[in-house]
């Protein structure tokens, strides 16, 4: 969604499979962004698009997260932090969705819409340089592709995890995202300005939940 990183590069202008708990500070993952332990840290900010996804702490025997659930609508939380995607190429989190949106579909405007998604945001004092890397769980869009966003190609949307398969699982997932940048738009990144996440269906007008869980950047590779 074009408007999210719109907003969010206006904003950034301005001053202002391992269990969950085990996704912590690290040698490798230094930073952690959310682990979610004890709620939503207050430095996670809200951006309403079409009426409100509700994002709501849980807390469970192994695991802590965000239920994000969606009826139409389209909201996300973005946490501002810059850093240097060269010093910190990796970064690492753990998602589910409970269901795959039927009309989803990535190359189209009106299929924009997922259970699931993570935006990284380079923001340029340029606003038409503004990038941005979408990780996304694709309704139908093969895992491992990526197509720029039906609304702007300055955003990739990459095919994390897709389709049926993994419904209801807990997935740890870790992206090189200075070697994703490079790919994807040819050039050495810029720093990063914020981390966003999202669960939205205001263009399908469907439903959709799913979780978040801890989000960590990383020097290494800490699945290696």
């Amino acid at each position: 969604m074009s408007r999210l990183i719109a907003v969010l590069f206006i904003l950034l202008t301005i001053p202002s499979g391992i269990l969950a708990e085990n996704l912590t500070a690290t040698p490798e993952c230094e930073i952690v962004i959310d682990d979610f332990a004890n709620g939503i840290k207050p430095d996670w900010k809200t951006k309403s698009f079409k009426g409100t996804t509700e994002y709501t702490w849980i807390k469970e025997e192994n695991r802590a997260y965000v239920k994000a659930t969606s009826r139409g609508t389209a909201s996300g939380l973005y946490y501002e932090i810059e850093f240097d995607p060269q010093q910190y190429p990796y970064l690492s989190w753990q998602w589910e969705v409970d269901n795959i949106i039927a009309s989803g579909d990535a190359s189209r405007k009106s299929g924009d819409d997922y259970g699931a998604r993570i935006y990284v945001i380079f923001p340029s004092f340029f606003f038409w340089n503004t990038k941005a890397i979408n990780y996304i769980w694709a309704n139908k869009l093969p895992k491992e592709q990526a197509v720029p966003n039906p609304y702007t190609s300055n955003n990739i949307m990459i095919s994390v995890e897709s389709g049926r398969a993994e419904v209801g699982k807990w997935i740890t997932e870790t992206r090189n995202i200075y070697e994703d940048y490079k790919r994807f738009f040819g050039n050495e990144p810029p720093k990063v300005g914020a981390i966003a996440i999202m669960t939205d269906t205001d263009n399908t007008g469907e439903s959709a939940s799913a979780g978040y869980g801890p989000i960590v950047l990383c020097s290494r590779d800490p699945q290696k």
